[in-house]
């Protein structure tokens, strides 16, 4: 049976779109996650919801506990997880609005736990494979759903995660494009490594919200301009999830790590 994981922010904490909504408080090894866990259902599929910075949006992208966050919804059965997420874009053809299916990302933080991995046992180690870091059949469940919704959407693109909570300066913003990266924001790349090595399916949508620092003739990103778009377009990413989840069918999560519980 599948349970699925959901990842989200302002506008997706939304219990009009479970069934039989029920809060539920989960410790672990690595410390609180980000939010309680809100458990539910879409269409007969179970759920859990995970505020990525607080319910309140308290908590800033550098200090969100990213390993207790996967290792709480690993613990709570997750056997998959569905990441949604708020981008600048980098190029001139996302627009504001649109949704980007991720299929590569660029790190570029410098200051996160990225492993579960602290120390390996003798003679053992482990390094988890990341050529293709989001799951093939989730996001192709994901590019169908956008194609029958109408929606504007991009069925791949390369995210680059920053720290934050600073934006980007110009020369940064367009040293990012030079790299190839076509969207931006502060904390995919962070969630896509711990669930790869906890070995849980995931994928992510994004939706682009500005144009980050690099264009002239647009104003500079500001968190306003963000939430604003982000709150206009947001009843689309939950008809997404709600379109997708029912069609997710169990599968068996080959990982490398055995994350504690």
């Amino acid at each position: 049976m599948s349970i699925i994981g959901i990842i989200g922010g302002s506008g997706l904490d939304n219990p009009d779109i479970f069934s039989d909504p029920r809060d539920t408080r989960l410790d672990t090894p690595y410390g609180e996650p980000s939010s309680p866990l809100k458990r539910g259902t879409i269409g007969g599929v179970e759920v859990v919801l995970l505020a990525r910075h607080g319910r309140e949006h308290r908590i800033p992208p550098s200090q969100v506990n990213f390993r207790a966050n996967i290792a709480a919804l690993k613990a709570a059965g997750c056997t998959h997880i569905i990441a949604t997420t708020a981008v600048g874009s980098l190029r001139e053809e996302i627009h504001r609005g649109d949704l980007i299916i991720v299929d590569q990302f660029i790190d570029f933080t410098k200051q996160r736990k990225m492993s579960y991995h602290e120390s390996f046992e003798p003679h053992k180690p482990v390094h988890t494979a990341m050529a293709d870091p989001y799951d093939g059949r989730l996001r192709q469940l994901l590019i169908e759903a956008c194609k029958t919704l109408g929606c504007r959407f991009h069925d791949h693109g390369t995210v680059i995660t920053i720290e934050g909570p600073r934006f980007s300066t110009r020369a940064e913003s367009r040293m990012f494009r030079s790299w190839g990266a076509d969207i931006i924001n502060m904390s995919i790349a962070t969630e896509t490594v711990l669930a790869n090595e906890a070995g849980i399916p995931y994928a992510a949508v994004a939706m682009s919200t500005d144009y980050d620092s690099w264009k002239n003739d647009e104003e500079p990103v500001t968190w306003e301009a963000i939430a604003k778009v982000f709150a206009e377009n947001a009843a689309r990413v939950t008809t997404l999830l709600t379109r997708v989840i029912p069609n997710i069918e169990g599968e068996q999560m080959q990982g490398s790590v055995r994350v504690s519980e």
